[in-house]
């Protein structure tokens, strides 16, 4: 058989698209490379022909997820609306990128989409802002999936709010334009790395 027709053949691009398959069903935390490789049929260790380790593959749905993100030439709140879309694409899809990039895994195309829109309308400082933009909507998006996740399983207090994620756009777009707009605070410089 050829490897087209024969579906017991996999490629690092199956695995990732049934990693991400089961990301919205069963969320991060139950994500394993056994249960990947028990959907595809295939014993664990044959994973490791396509992806090193664990890291390694969830770097590259991380990767994945962000891909979706224009080139920031469509201005900054744009650029930061397709990066937070993006993540709710997916079940946790914040918590899986929000974790790769603190392990400084994968690609930086969504930072850079952000720097770029920074740097299109005239920031100074786009590397900087492009960094806390960056942190300021994985943070957001995160922190909505966790509502929603909390909500669908009954575990937020009673309220009156139906929408748990209510106001949360105009929140969302208020931060951005606050990192994106000149601030009023002097910039602190940079420190090193210890």
């Amino acid at each position: 058989m050829s490897p087209e027709t024969n579906p017991a053949r996999h490629d690092r691009e199956s695995v990732a698209r049934t990693a991400l398959a089961l990301l919205d069903e069963v969320g991060l935390a139950d994500l394993s490379m056994r249960r990947i490789a028990a959907r595809l049929d295939v014993q664990p260790s044959a994973l490791y022909w396509h992806v090193a380790n664990k890291q390694e593959l969830l770097a590259d749905l991380a990767d994945r997820i962000t891909a979706t993100v224009p080139d920031g030439a469509e201005g900054v709140l744009a650029t930061a609306r397709a990066l937070r879309d993006a993540l709710f694409a997916y079940r946790d899809g914040a918590e899986l990128v929000l974790s790769t990039y603190a392990l400084q895994l994968g690609s930086a195309h969504a930072r850079n989409a952000l720097v770029a829109a920074l740097r299109t309308e005239g920031a100074a400082d786009a590397e900087d802002r492009g960094a806390a933009l960056l942190h300021f909507v994985l943070g957001h998006a995160t922190l909505v999936q966790q509502r929603m996740h909390a909500d669908s399983h009954g575990a937020l207090p009673a309220s009156g709010e139906i929408d748990v994620t209510a106001g949360l756009d105009r929140v969302f777009d208020l931060g951005v334009v606050a990192l994106a707009g000149e601030l009023s605070a002097p910039v602190t410089p940079r420190r090193a790395r210890a």
